[in-house]
């Protein structure tokens, strides 16, 4: 059996609507309005996701970004900057990848990120050493749920005649890998993913 993890707030953190509050004080200033900017920044069919496909750099994301919403470059720059250390190991779904780790299970990440924070996320978080490879979307033009992506992932990890079970915290990703073949388990927190797992004969 493999396993394949998402990254962003499955084993990193990623709280968009309270990192705009936190960068963005004088647009977004309570809940409401942090929800409806983050639907509005974090476009995932607009700039955002042409930015982790690998189709924008940072400072045509801005500009672009900029221009849509009436922020400034600079603004819309400071976000991009503070995205880097807001993706931060989540301990509890790290230690998960740990134990399967120790126990000989073959683990992959999957993860719609653009080069620049796949970059970062190498060189500062150790955690990746647990895995045996993996795909970002931005470093080869294809992203989830594309069924291409997960075509990819399939000849680039070996799993031709493998059982595998993916996890991700968005329903369309889930519901493409089960179309795909895979197991999936739909991510709300750690301790809810190892008794998923356990049903399915991990032991977790």
């Amino acid at each position: 059996m493999r396993l394949i993890w998402d990254l962003g707030a499955v084993l990193l953190r990623w709280r968009p609507a309270l990192l705009l509050r936190q960068v963005l004080p004088r647009h977004v200033t309570d809940e409401a309005s942090a929800t409806a900017w983050r639907r509005r920044f974090f476009v995932e069919g607009g700039e955002w996701g042409a930015f982790d496909r690998g189709d924008l750099d940072e400072p045509a994301l801005a500009h672009r970004i900029a221009r849509r919403t009436g922020l400034s470059e600079a603004e819309v720059q400071a976000v991009i900057v503070a995205v880097y250390e807001e993706l931060q190991p989540l301990p509890e779904s790290v230690a998960l990848l740990q134990r399967f780790q120790k126990q000989g299970l073959r683990q992959h990440y999957f993860s719609n990120m653009p080069a620049s924070y796949a970059d970062h996320i190498e060189r500062h978080h150790a955690f990746l050493q647990h895995f045996d490879g993996g795909l970002f979307s931005g470093r080869v033009k294809r992203m989830k749920p594309e069924r291409g992506f997960y075509e990819l992932a399939h000849e680039r990890f070996g799993l031709e005649g493998q059982s595998v079970v993916f996890i991700d915290d968005h329903p369309e990703n889930v519901q493409a890998a089960r179309a795909f073949g895979w197991e999936a388990v739909l991510f709300r927190d750690a301790p809810q993913v190892a008794g998923e797992l356990k049903a399915l004969g991990l032991p977790a």
